[in-house]
């Protein structure tokens, strides 16, 4: 059986499992990205409603702006890294609708606006893969590790981010949350990638960047829980990680 090298500890296991937004993929330049532009155009609707953010611009999303109002960071226990689609849609037209605009309407903007938002990020094909990673993913196969992605976002939208990384053939298993009845941090996403990758629960290993993702791997069963932080091999938010890492530079892979 394989093993997974991290923080000096080895690890036998036959499945990876990764989360996809902040483990994969860069989520600064992906979804810091769509956020600015989301945001904008909530600003300008909200004035046009004689309006302004409720509860601040930065409690929204769980973003960090500077004093120029870019992203730089996030809550990593708030929604943008987070939410899905939905609730994403839930917490902004929330904002329209405390500025008076009735709900059905609210909604309608809302979804145009992050519509017009992602288009740009298809446009640019904004995806950037964590340190490490695609050096990891091949040492994986290498091995004949089985792998797989679970994922709080849909099935199109993942397709096309693995796609623009590169690394869609690398996986075996992609659950999203359209395809499960419970998303994190229920275990169903987990259990259900082990059933399609056939391998046990105990056998398999996750690495995320949210505790949802920690908790998600210990309510399946899984064999170990490793938690990503970039810049940081300690982590508060991470408290159901057996082991966090700050990228998969600190990962490696043997027969």
């Amino acid at each position: 059986m394989p093993l997974l090298h991290a923080n000096g500890i080895s690890v036998p296991c036959k499945a990876i499992l990764f989360d996809k937004d902040g483990t994969l993929l860069d989520l600064m330049e992906m979804w810091g990205t769509w956020a600015e532009s989301v945001l904008l155009a909530m600003e300008t609707h909200l004035a046009l409603a004689g309006s302004g953010f409720s509860g601040g611009k930065n409690l929204v999303l769980g973003t960090v702006q500077n004093a120029e109002g870019r992203i730089t960071g996030y809550d990593p226990g708030g929604p943008l890294p987070m939410a899905t689609v939905e609730q994403t849609y839930g917490i902004l037209a929330w904002q329209l609708y405390a500025a008076g605009v009735p709900w059905n309407d609210a909604v309608t903007r809302v979804m145009g606006i992050a519509k017009d938002a992602m288009n740009v990020l298809r446009e640019r094909r904004s995806a950037r893969p964590l340190p490490g990673l695609l050096p990891f993913l091949r040492q994986c196969e290498a091995a004949s590790l089985k792998m797989g992605v679970v994922t709080s976002d849909e099935s199109k939208m993942t397709a096309e981010h693995l796609e623009w990384l590169g690394i869609a053939g690398y996986f075996g298993s992609v659950v999203t949350r359209d395809r499960v009845s419970k998303g994190k941090p229920a275990p169903e996403m987990a259990e259900t990638a082990c059933r399609e990758l056939g391998v046990l629960p105990e056998e398999t290993v996750v690495i995320g960047d949210s505790n949802a993702d920690m908790q998600m791997g210990r309510g399946a069963g899984l064999r170990l829980t490793i938690g990503i932080w970039p810049g940081a091999e300690t982590a508060e938010h991470l408290t159901d990680a057996d082991i966090v890492v700050r990228d998969f530079t600190r990962l490696s892979v043997s027969i």
